[in-house]
């Protein structure tokens, strides 16, 4: 396969919220503004999804949310062994909803993709921005790019990125079990934080979600469909190939990359919240792949869940820009 130059993009740098520990999230809480008690919705979320609820999130509802994030497989274990009870959980692969969350319905409302985010300053990036979208593992296996990754026993970003590596080396006809010659132990750094190791100069690349790359304004290399698990047309026969056992026993099989979300707190609040999460404008916004049919619906869902997201489809729908019709008065603090 020819190489050529690496497929970029490059977005207006959004900012991450204000952290701040506000200790551990219940389900619903109380927040005094102006006097007023109002109710607070907690919202216990994959690390990746941290910048968008954060940033996007806040400017369209109009109720308070806490929102906590961590890689997706520790989401799970926290509310599986009970140290955490959000009125809200989402998390980056539906098969978490199978075992041990085990909810009696769940949406899919956005998905994403694999990507190789780089720092065109440093040499490593610079071999990289050469090789291409084609040759981007040529310098990595050589031990010219100091990489970066997360957990696989922590997020689903860190077993889809074994995914992406062992089809990548069936897909390329020079490129021998990837997996071996790339990873190592020390490149892995937690999902909240992969990022920021470019500015602590750590790292000069790192395999990431598109959407992380694109809030970021960092340079990445888009990953062909048949690799990076965003093309529902490869799913079957490329992506399911692939697979990965958590420490507690669960196999994970590869699949499109497919975010979740479900109420475990049914409240009028938490159904606002939940509606403007999974079918809010902010998720394109922040670089997540929206698609016509999200959210799409498993097992038995609330009518008044129902009801409402595809009220704001349809009023979505008939919109040719983003919609500014919530207020944005929401406080967000983020725990990390």
């Amino acid at each position: 396969m020819d190489g050529g130059p690496p497929t970029t993009r490059r977005r207006f740098l959004l900012t991450a919220g204000t952290a701040a520990v506000a200790g551990i999230a219940g389900c619903t809480g109380g927040r005094n503004r102006g006097g007023d008690q109002s109710p607070t919705v907690a919202i216990l979320a994959a690390g990746s999804l941290q910048n968008a609820l954060a940033n996007g999130l806040k400017r369209a509802v109009d109720v308070p949310v806490e929102v906590e994030a961590h890689g997706s497989a520790t989401v799970a274990r926290m509310i599986d062994e009970g140290q955490r009870d959000p009125a809200i959980v989402s998390v980056a692969d539906v098969a978490l909803f199978e075992a041990p969350l085990s909810p009696s319905w769940h949406s899919v409302f956005t998905s994403n993709s694999v990507v190789i985010a780089y720092n065109p300053d440093t040499a490593g990036g610079k071999r990289l921005a050469e090789a291409g979208t084609e040759r981007w593992y040529e310098p990595m296996v050589d031990g010219d790019v100091r990489i970066g990754r997360t957990d696989p026993d922590q997020d689903p970003l860190g077993y889809r990125t074994l995914f992406m590596l062992e089809l990548a080396s069936r897909y390329y006809d020079d490129a021998p079990n990837l997996r071996a010659q790339i990873l190592e132990r020390e490149q892995i750094y937690p999902e909240t934080s992969l990022l920021s190791q470019f500015e602590s100069g750590s790292i000069d690349a790192a395999i990431a979600y598109r959407n992380m790359a694109v809030e970021r304004e960092y340079e990445y290399i888009e990953l062909p469909d048949q690799i990076n698990l965003s093309n529902p047309a490869y799913a079957e026969d490329w992506y399911s190939t692939t697979s990965y056992t958590l420490p507690s026993g669960q196999e994970i099989q590869g699949g499109l990359i497919s975010y979740g979300s479900t109420i475990r707190h049914m409240s009028d609040a938490a159904v606002s919240v939940f509606d403007v999460h999974t079918t809010g404008r902010y998720l394109e916004d922040h670089g997540f792949l929206l698609r016509d049919q999200f959210p799409t619906y498993t097992g038995d869902v609330p009518q008044s869940v129902r009801q409402a997201t595809e009220r704001s489809n349809a009023n979505r729908s008939r919109l040719d820009g983003p919609s500014d019709a919530v207020p944005a008065v929401s406080d967000i603090t983020v725990l990390i």
